[in-house]
């Protein structure tokens, strides 16, 4: 990669940080960037170092400095398999990425681009995932357990995914700011385990939640409408205040152990 372009890019790339930050003042625009990016720019579409290079970045990392891969980009790189635990991945475009099986335990995604990125198998426990761009990425058996994950996620697949304790809730102290909080409208949620996962206030629209483990799930004024959730065992779950417009409430287990009956607009189909 010339010197030139290097700069380009890089210039690209926090121009686009830059942007991120800004928009996250309003809420419609920290869930919906995709009118204020031009997706198709090198910044979005190319990688600034190779796989072998961000093999040496961790394996020169400590616990006290991490690897830091902040505001890089990394589309379409294959990272799969690699240790990345504790990296810091903010605001770094990861578009297409390959990072299947990879570990990222503890790692900072925060406002990171990750649209159609594949992260099948891997494993994002305790991972702090704010206003990130995951829309369509593959999360098949990803393991989010502890995560703070408040990011766009409409349309990803999340079948299978371990989200056992983690936090969805919108960010309620900084509301000046606008709501921010997890979007999975639209994601497939098939046998996914939100088992005590704190889900307040986050938007599930017709998000797909068959055979789904809603144990003691927090969906306090979550947005449920045209959700479908045949067969999950809601044991114990919160729904108080949820919005279940039109949602598809079939052959729930535990639902007698909830307060089902808590939320508006609850459909009779049950």
């Amino acid at each position: 990669m010339s010197h030139v372009f290097h700069i380009y890019l890089r210039l690209q790339i926090y121009a686009f940080a830059v942007g991120l930050l800004f928009f996250s003042c309003s809420s419609v625009f920290a869930q919906n960037m995709m009118d204020h990016v031009d997706l198709e720019s090198k910044a979005m579409t190319q990688a600034e170092l190779t796989r072998d290079q961000v093999i040496a970045r961790v394996q020169q990392a400590t616990k006290e400095k991490p690897a830091n891969f902040y505001a890089l980009a990394l589309n379409g790189l294959d990272l799969s398999g690699l240790d990345l635990s504790g990296a810091n991945f903010r605001a770094a475009n990861m578009n297409k990425t390959n990072l299947e099986g990879a570990i990222l335990r503890g790692a900072i995604l925060d406002q990171a681009w990750l649209l159609n990125a594949n992260l099948k198998n891997a494993d994002l426990t305790g991972a702090n995932i704010f206003q990130a761009q995951m829309l369509k990425a593959n999360f098949e058996n990803a393991n989010f357990t502890n995560a703070r994950l408040a990011a766009n996620l409409t349309g990803a697949n999340l079948k299978n995914a371990i989200l056992i304790g983690a936090n969805l809730s919108a960010d309620e102290k900084n509301q000046s700011m606008g709501l921010i909080t997890a979007n999975l409208s639209s994601a497939n949620l098939e046998n996914t385990d939100f088992s005590q996962a704190n889900c307040a206030r986050a938007i599930f629209e017709f998000a797909h939640f068959k055979n789904a483990k809603l144990i003691n799930t927090n969906f306090d004024r979550s947005e449920l409408d045209g959700a479908t959730l045949e067969g999950s065992d809601i044991t114990g779950a919160n729904f108080e205040g949820a919005d279940l417009d039109s949602a598809k409430l079939i052959n729930l287990i535990g639902a007698d152990k909830s307060n089902l009956e808590k939320a508006k607009n609850r459909p009779t189909n049950r």
